[in-house]
């Protein structure tokens, strides 16, 4: 369909265009023909990768490649049993992959089926529920507070609607809404008001219009195309993996060139020295790591997602561990997004009300910190009574949980009289509503008339200083009294000590009248007032954060608020949980806009509120905070918000709230929009790279002491001790269940105390590349003395190969008990707490046991039985690793204990 300005149109001549009928809908005919000409109405998302793609990708790994180098080798020699066993551990690890990769996009699709996806149209006459897939352009919908815009809509009624589009414009004040056609030419998506955009949603009122743009055509679909053209930046897990994977692969080939050339200057035989190169190149690569690695990173993702965290990116996890700044959401992230009114004023009493949220359990205390029957007290059950009949929200609990559906600010005033017993649906049967006059934001009041023991009241609530102008008398006792100029100062002062304190504040007065005016006006109606009282609510924050941003200072983690609300409201709540202290900087969206890109690099080094700012402001914000190598946390929600999630190191979206462009430009996304679950996540990702670490740790000590065995035996004129296939078992076998065990252990008690990994750290840092090698060349040097020392028994080549094959397998499990830690010996740990590695050890030891016991995989493996005698000596070599690796530990220990002293 042609782009039409259908703001400019006249309802008759839209009508006309969309061929429809404004009032009866579509037929369900043309509506079914409809969805078959213009598609469903989706956003277009990428083509997801196919199951090949994502196998492609996992082969070509350098690691991979080396092993099918080695396998092509071994078939075009004639040795098509060790090529047929590495092709096939090749196909399994990268089936394995694809897997996980699998799982993790499973992960992401079950949370978009947290968005409801149903519609209320007109449909040949009659209203129905439809799926928001199966919207047209043509479609009549019905729209109350609280509903979720499914397409771009022209309107065509309004009662009193506003809607927020914060997500699409950044615009957080609600944006009235009516239906006459607009003359100038061209008008931005704000002003459009007489238009309901696809992701915003109507917070009072209602309305009904006509679908005039579904799916990519709508303004929601435009921008997620420009955001999808991004690609995406590699993560530090990512580079790191692929340079271990060269420099191993570069080993591999330094190693079979000394091999071939020690060979050749011998006279060896050809195939047997491409042989002992296989073996080699197949010790050099440690094939199990791609594996162990994604595995361990799937296992987090599961572990965070149980948390309330889906990852969509598995090496995001990784990131998490270096993360310096959390900058956070204030509304729905550090708080409740739940305005709760928290005190009362009227007859000259303050009294506070107890309860956070909506939960509709709370007391009321007075001055003198007594709790009282709010009901019994004539002026404040007016107050409450009136404050609960001048609004259009109403309260519902849905899935156990509260919720207002409507202006959260008029919610709080429903839930403080549902905390008394008074309930709005209830009232209105007894009382129902006259007339009114809405709420407009020039005005900033709202009025409703009601019938009350016989007399008729109108109830205005609004802005405090505009509403205490507009009164001439107060309540006062069981009357009314003048409003003294001194009673007006008295108001005003605690409506600025309140909203200093970063509360928001109604006020709320009446006015007696004989009958209902004929059209009430505000001009008439809203003066002469009697000034009842002032709400003063929050938004309160999570009783969770305040932990969670300790939590990050103990982890050198700086957390920033970032927000749209007013500079008071935010350094009031930031100082609660934490995050302002005394000598902090409060940076508001004015002051931000003034600044050049270097101010504002300067700025951000002692700011951590950032108040009334729009999403564009955010990417400044990113950029500045990473000018200081910061690795940057972000959240948000909005369509806006989206360039800022990419730029991000780590871009955290709402589950709840956010928008599906939100949530494909973040790498996480929050299922309940709590701040408490990112630091939550920051302390998963550290864990796992910890955890990823000691798989490397272990993993590659193995493959060293396997190099060491074979090149040293070469060297000095021995046949290798042990042959491809053997390698390849203990790689993928024997070390593979401990390697993954290792993935899963617990985290240490001081993960967040530690200060944030630098993000350009290497993977062997800690003096960890060190303990690898000479651990490694221990392990090798060891298998190689078995290998000899049968060889000097008169053990046949056979029976020589099995016992190193047992020994070197049978080290290498009890070496896993010594990567569990660089530092601290297994006894502190407790040689139980990792019940998994007990597992993993028990398990590999009976595979390895069963390679030399059983008859046919003797055969297959090229192992011999071994005598009562040669066992001793393997289970003797196999447990000095401990021994040593124990003992350098407590000699380190004491090193430490003496420079701390």
């Amino acid at each position: 369909m042609k782009e039409q300005k259908w703001y400019g149109m006249h309802l008759g001549k839209i009508g006309e265009i969309l061929g429809t009928d404004l009032h009866q809908g579509l037929s369900l005919e043309e509506a079914e023909r409809r969805l078959g000409e213009y598609g469903p109405n989706v956003l277009k998302e990428p083509p997801p990768r196919s199951i090949f793609s994502m196998f492609i990708d996992q082969i070509k790994e350098v690691l991979v490649l080396i092993l099918i180098a080695a396998a092509l080798i071994s078939g075009l020699v004639g040795e098509w049993a060790d090529s047929l066993v590495i092709m096939i551990i090749v196909v399994l690890n990268a089936c394995l992959g694809v897997y996980q990769e699998h799982k993790a996009e499973e992960a992401l699709k079950a949370l978009k089926k947290m968005t409801k996806p149903i519609a209320k149209v007109i449909r040949g006459g009659s209203t129905c529920e439809i799926n928001v897939e199966s919207l047209v352009p043509g479609d009549i919908v019905l729209l109350e507070a609280g509903d979720s815009l499914p397409a771009d809509i022209r309107l065509i009624e309004t009662i009193s609607m506003q809607t927020n589009e914060a997500a699409l414009t950044g615009e957080s004040v609600p944006v009235e809404k009516d239906t006459a056609p607009l003359e100038k030419e061209d008008v931005g998506i704000g002003d459009r008001k007489n238009m309901g955009f696809m992701g915003t949603t109507v917070t009072t009122g209602r309305g009904r219009g006509v679908v005039v743009a579904t799916g990519m055509n709508t303004e929601l679909g435009k921008i997620a195309e420009l955001i999808q053209a991004t690609p995406p930046e590699t993560t530090p897990l990512q580079r790191r993996l692929g340079e271990l994977g060269k420099f191993m692969g570069i080993l591999a080939g330094v190693i079979v060139f000394i091999v071939f050339l020690t060979g050749m200057l011998r006279g060896e035989e050809l195939l047997g020295m491409f042989m002992i190169a296989i073996s080699l190149a197949v010790a050099a690569v440690p094939e199990g790591l791609p594996a162990v690695v994604t595995i361990v990173l799937a296992l987090g993702v599961t572990r965070m997602s149980q948390r309330r965290a889906v990852v969509r990116r598995l090496p995001a996890v990784e990131t998490l561990g270096t993360v310096t700044v959390i900058c956070s959401d204030k509304t729905g992230t550090l708080t409740k997004n739940e305005m709760t009114v928290t005190r009362l004023y009227t007859d000259g009493q303050n009294y506070k009300v107890t309860g956070a949220g909506y939960e509709p359990e709370g007391k009321f205390i007075d001055a003198h910190g007594n709790v009282i029957e709010a009901l019994s007290n004539k002026n404040l059950m007016f107050m409450l009574m009136g404050g609960l009949l001048c609004t259009d929200a109403e309260m519902k609990k849905a899935d156990g949980n509260w919720r207002v559906i409507g202006d959260p600010t008029e919610g709080a005033l429903v839930v403080a009289a549902a905390k008394t017993g008074l309930r709005k649906t209830e009232l209105e049967k007894e009382l129902p509503r006259l007339a009114e006059i809405p709420f407009d934001s020039g005005r900033k009041m709202m009025t409703a008339f009601y019938r009350i023991n016989d007399k008729i009241y109108s109830f205005t609530k609004g802005a405090p200083d505009l509403l205490v102008a507009r009164c001439s008398s107060i309540l006062k006792g069981t009357g009314y009294e003048p409003l003294s100029e001194d009673d007006r100062k008295q108001l005003l002062a605690i409506n600025s000590q309140w909203a200093s304190q970063g509360e928001r504040v109604l006020a709320l007065a009446i006015r007696e009248w004989k009958e209902v005016p004929d059209k009430p006006k505000p001009e008439e109606v809203e003066n002469d007032m009697t000034f009842v009282g002032f709400f003063s609510m929050i938004d309160p924050p999570r009783p969770e954060v305040k932990d969670a941003v300790d939590v990050g200072k103990g982890a050198g983690i700086r957390t920033v608020m970032i927000t749209g609300d007013h500079r008071d409201t935010a350094v009031a709540i930031a100082r609660e949980l934490g995050i302002w202290q005394e000598g902090d900087h409060a940076v508001s969206g004015e002051q931000l806009q003034k600044m050049d890109d270097e101010e504002l690099k300067q700025a951000v080094l002692n700011t951590t509120v950032f108040a009334r700012v729009s999403p564009e402001d955010k990417l400044r914000i990113v950029n500045a905070l990473k000018e200081h190598n910061h690795v940057v946390a972000m959240t948000g929600d909005g369509v806006n918000d989206a360039p800022a999630l990419k730029r991000a190191d780590i871009g955290v979206s709402m589950g709840i709230t956010g928008t599906e462009v939100a949530k494909e430009a973040s790498s996480m996304v929050l299922m309940d929009d709590n701040y408490a679950t990112i630091v939550s996540a920051v302390e998963e990702g550290r864990t796992i790279y910890s955890n990823i670490r000691k798989s490397i740790h272990y993993l590659l000590s193995c493959n060293i002491g396997e190099i060491i065995t074979i090149f040293t035996s070469i060297l000095i004129g021995f046949h290798s001790p042990l042959t491809a296939i053997q390698i390849l078992w203990m790689n993928l076998v024997t070390d593979g269940l401990p390697a993954l065990a290792l993935g899963v252990e617990p985290a240490e008690k001081d993960v967040m105390k530690q200060p944030p990994r630098k993000p350009n750290e290497g993977v062997f840092a800690g003096g960890m590349g060190v303990k690898i090698i000479w651990q490694g060349i221990m392990i090798g040097l060891l298998a190689l003395a078995v290998y000899l020392l049968a060889l000097s028994w008169g053990r046949t080549l056979e029976e020589a190969h099995t016992m190193t094959f047992a020994t070197m397998a049978l080290m290498q499990l009890v070496h896993s008990f010594n990567a569990r830690s660089m530092e601290h010996s297994i006894f502190n740990l407790g040689v139980a707490s990792n019940r998994s590695l007990i597992y993993a050890f028990l398990a590999s030891a009976a595979l390895t046991a069963a390679v030399i016991f059983i008859p046919f995989l003797r055969e297959f493996f090229d192992t011999a039985p071994l005598r009562l005698s040669d066992w001793f000596v393997v289970c003797g070599f196999a447990l000095l690793p401990l021994i040593v690796v124990e003992i350098s530990k407590m000699i380190n220990a004491q090193r430490v204990a003496v420079k701390e002293n």
